[in-house]
């Protein structure tokens, strides 16, 4: 929300009552990550501390298949925001490309 700048206390509000006391540890960094680099790493110590506890789970459990699915949501938002890394890298090199061209086309002397 930081990096898109939600500034509705509202929507903030919402997703930490859904995290309630999960909000510790990478899930707490995550939510003051203001980069997509913070929000890798974050996302990738998250999903460090999901398979860990995945390992230790019996797969018997009835949390089992929930903590299956949330190392897969993990890994699919890791995507998703390297995705996005890329993309806006992308836009930042053609802007750079933008201002030599125009240096170009109108030289300073």
């Amino acid at each position: 929300m930081n990096v898109l700048g939600t500034e509705d206390p509202a929507v903030r509000e919402h997703a930490e009552a859904e995290l309630g006391d999960e909000l510790s540890g990478p899930l707490d960094a995550l939510t003051n990550a203001e980069t997509f680099a913070e929000i890798e790493r974050h996302l990738d110590a998250a999903l460090v501390d999901l398979e860990a506890e995945l390992a230790e789970t019996p797969s018997d459990d009835p949390e089992y298949n929930y903590l299956r699915g949330r190392v897969v949501a993990v890994r699919d938002a890791e995507r998703a925001v390297h995705r996005l890394t890329t993309q806006t890298e992308s836009v930042l090199d053609g802007l750079g490309e933008a201002h030599d061209v125009l240096h170009e086309t109108f030289p300073v002397e």
